[in-house]
């Protein structure tokens, strides 16, 4: 059964009461029979109390001090007494067993002996079952006597099945203490390591903003700009959800442990600022990779069935397909690339004018969300600054420090020559003296304003100059004409000085960033050729080691390249072979031996000769190890992460996740669109292919829409489109339609398991696909090899999504090759 399936309905209502029901009878049961022999059954308390919530501290009263609960009844030992027979890790028994992978974490020593006691706690409970239900024999063994001597046969059959049905009970409740030590003893191990990413978490929040705003020993930091301050208010909200997060996983404890670990972790900064070193940095203690998922949350805190049961996993068909986990989003100290590495590596893998990775799924999730947090930032704090400046003694040093923003900004952004005559414009005293006589007078104020705009303005280009004119006039009018009173009992002074602050500041925000970009622009040149190479290849030097401790200091990467030269020979093998046949893929090839003879899709339109794209592969062994590398990367079942991609891909890892979505997008895609063909063929055998064509065309362009409007539609959504399409083939019945709609889900979610057969030849045809384009190049070459591998099953539409994708993966080689080459022919 699907993994979403199977949690749908075991979160049903009606199977969780029912198996409660029963797991407290078999308790009731055990005892009674325990009762009756004497004898007791195994006390498990010490591992059911695993189960429950950590104890938590008392919260303190208003005068501060620890609340006595003397007056609450002390609870009874029945109330307090725990279920012998957890609901919950019943269920997560045949959760485990149906799908391991996406329950357990890992694939050690614990991990196999809960597997290995599941399945057997699992066995004795339906053997258990069956007994209640059918008795020993019942169906065949029951006498069928008359009389006294039917009487007595009855009672002896009685006999036999309460001695079954006991030893049954007993063996039942033999394989859940079993099972259950090793639950809890894999319980506590995901426990701690989802703690540690929290503290983590909690210790990267304290360490960026350490670093942001400067602060000193002493937890003190001068002259804050109001996004210094928003970002300490944001650390602290977080870190106050980290700190509720690991109260709950494990108590006082795990707060201790989180405390100490912040301590740690600003002693290490400070120190390391003392002395010099180069990592006084924003994860100064981070020692392990902290994942989150691909919204950029942190994985649930209920570890118990494993974060990939979330909602979101369960929601996403290519999530839940593939197990694709989050993202991690930091690294130890040493290995942290720095914003000019990143940016240096964007310019490389630059094309067209754009900075390459910017429009990814990743990026522009990560981007949003950082768009969301900032906005809710600002709001708050301007709300904070409102309110100082309310009532009869308005406090104004926040409104001074605005201005001096202001003034600091445009004194940094002007040539020389300007730089005395903004001091002189914007005087901070004078500022100062008005404020304090609590006159509340516009006129200075509105002077620095205007200064300020006008500098805004002189300082911008000339062909924005009348624009900006016109939005600045505008300005100054609405304030000059603002009301005497205002709603919330805020004066005219106060919302004119708020709104014409915020105004100058974000102007001077998008001058700061055009600034930037024309430096940026200027740079390019000289960073695109060989001196953004060997920057990058300094910084890795520095950061890993000369090649010469390459197998030491890079062991991920050493692992990747192992298992590259394992498969890279026959992949080129293949590779070549495809090439071979290349000119009879202009015409017809069979299509996947799962669709019927005769109704094959038309070929696709391929490239010109002409069409030059990315180079191809000529079999040079770095080359060929990198491209396979690269393959075997994005093509894997687990989603990547972190701690997983070689180190020399740490600063493109957002790009691989982004290809790695692509890949698992189009096999998706594919099985779908072969799907629809198949139950289309099977209720009529006479439709012609063109009028199937056209149906394909149809889902084709739904799923493009879909897919890339919204990468976490689900399966309701797909076949929704899928029956939309079909409708173009023809009217048909509500029964039979609906009767489509049951096939076509039955047989997607069949398809999209990994042990099936339709599964396997579509993502072996979406891997030659991409393979073409790796080795092939993304010229007319490469389109051509993936045309004829997507072809095989019916995709040959998918073959664009799957060169422009594959294009992202060759620039990443192509650079790395550059940058990391002399290390990657140490490890090879």
């Amino acid at each position: 059964m699907p993994f979403e399936e199977l949690a749908m309905l075991m979160g049903s209502p009606t199977a969780l009461e029912a198996t409660k029901a029963l797991l407290d009878r078999f308790e009731r049961r055990l005892t009674l029979c325990q009762s009756a022999n004497s004898s007791s059954a195994e006390n498990i308390d010490h591992l059911l109390k695993r189960l429950a919530t950590p104890k938590r501290k008392a919260p303190p009263s208003r005068d501060g001090r620890t609340r006595v609960a003397a007056k609450r009844p002390a609870r009874t030992s029945e109330t307090s007494r725990l279920s012998r027979y957890s609901l919950r890790v019943v269920l997560c028994a045949y959760m485990i067993l149906a799908h391991p992978s996406a329950v357990l974490s890992g694939d050690g020593e614990q991990e196999q002996l809960l597997m290995e006691s599941a399945a057997n706690f699992v066995r004795e409970f339906e053997l258990l079952v069956k007994t209640i239900l059918e008795g020993p024999g019942r169906t065949s063994r029951q006498p069928s006597l008359d009389g006294a001597e039917s009487s007595s046969c009855q009672k002896s059959y009685d006999v036999a099945s309460q001695s079954k049905f006991k030893t049954q009970l007993v063996n039942f409740d033999k394989a859940w203490c079993t099972y259950l030590y090793g639950f809890v003893v894999w319980k506590v191990k995901d426990a701690r390591s989802l703690e540690g990413d929290l503290v983590r978490a909690a210790c990267k929040l304290e360490l960026s903003m350490m670093q942001t705003c400067k602060l000193t020993a002493d937890g003190q930091s001068h002259n804050l700009t109001h996004d210094m301050k928003a970002i300490q208010k944001q650390v602290s909200d977080d870190q106050k959800l980290l700190r509720e997060k690991v109260q709950h996983l494990s108590g006082d404890a795990g707060i201790e442990r989180m405390d100490s670990a912040l301590s740690d972790a600003r002693s290490k900064f400070f120190e390391a600022k003392e002395n010099g070193s180069p990592l006084a940095a924003p994860v100064a203690n981070v020692c392990t990779p902290l994942r989150i998922d691909s919204s950029g949350k942190l994985p649930p805190t209920e570890v118990n069935m494993n974060s990939k049961t979330d909602a979101e996993g369960s929601r996403s068909v290519v999530r839940s397909l593939f197990g694709a986990s989050g993202a991690s989003s930091s690294t130890s100290p040493v290995n942290l690339p720095t914003e000019n590495e990143q940016m240096v590596n964007e310019m490389l893998h630059e094309d067209g004018g754009a900075i390459a990775g910017n429009s990814n799924d990743a990026r522009t999730i990560e981007k949003d969300f950082q768009d969301k947090v900032r906005e809710t930032m600002e709001k708050a704090f301007w709300d904070v600054v409102t309110d100082s400046m309310r009532g009869d003694k308005p406090d104004y040093s926040q409104l001074i420090n605005l201005v001096k923003e202001v003034r600091d900004s445009l004194h940094d952004l002007a040539p020389k020559e300007w730089k005395e005559e903004i001091y002189e414009n914007i005087d901070l005293e004078i500022l100062s003296q008005v404020l304090e006589s609590g006159s509340q007078d516009t006129q200075y104020l509105g002077q620095i304003l205007q200064y300020s705009l006008d500098m805004v303005r002189k300082l911008s280009a000339a062909a924005k100059d009348d624009e900006m004119k016109a939005s600045h006039d505008k300005l100054l009018s609405e304030l000059a004409a603002s009301s005497e009173d205002t709603d919330n009992g805020v004066s005219s002074f106060v919302i004119a000085v708020i709104k014409g602050l915020r105004f100058t500041l974000e102007e001077i925000k998008q001058l700061q960033v055009e600034v930037s970009k024309a430096y940026v622009q200027l740079m390019q040149p000289t960073i695109k050729g060989s001196a953004g190479v060997e920057y990058l290849q300094k910084a890795f030097g520095d950061r890993y080691g000369p090649p010469a401790n390459a197998s030491a200091s890079l062991p991920v990467t050493l692992q990747w390249i192992s298992a590259s030269k394992s498969i890279v020979d026959g992949e080129w093998s293949e590779h070549l072979g495809s090439l071979s046949v290349l000119p009879a893929a202009n015409h017809a090839q069979p299509l996947v031996t799962v669709l019927r003879a005769g109704h094959g899709a038309p070929t696709a339109a391929v490239a010109s000769a002409g069409s030059s794209g990315l180079p191809e592969c000529k079999g040079e062994k770095i080359d060929k190890l990198v491209r396979v590398g690269l393959l075997q990367l994005i093509s894997g079942m687990e989603g990547l992460q972190l701690q997983s991609a070689p180190e020399s891909f740490h600063l493109n890892f957002l790009r691989l996740r982004a290809v790695q979505g692509q890949f698992q997008e189009v096999i998706v895609m594919a099985t779908s669109m072969l799907v629809l063909r198949q139950v289309l063929m099977s209720e009529n055998s006479k439709i012609t292919p063109p009028e199937l064509e056209t149906v394909i065309s149809e889902l084709f362009g739904a799923l493009v829409k879909l897919l890339d409007n919204s990468p976490e539609a689900g399966t309701e959504e797909i076949v929704e489109a899928m029956m939309s399409a079909s409708a173009s083939a023809g009217s048909l019945s509500d029964a039979k339609i609906q009767a489509r709609r049951q096939i076509i889900t039955r047989v997607l979610l069949k398809s999209l398991q990994a042990d099936d057969v339709v599964f396997k030849k579509v993502s072996r045809a979406v891997h030659c696909a991409f393979r073409g384009v790796l080795l092939g190049g993304s010229g007319a070459k490469g389109q051509k090899l993936a045309d004829a591998a997507l072809r095989r099953v019916g995709a040959g539409k998918l073959a664009d999504r799957v060169v422009k994708a594959a294009e992202v993966l060759i620039r990443v080689a192509t650079v790395s090759e550059k940058v990391h080459g002399p290390w990657y022919k140490a490890l090879a």
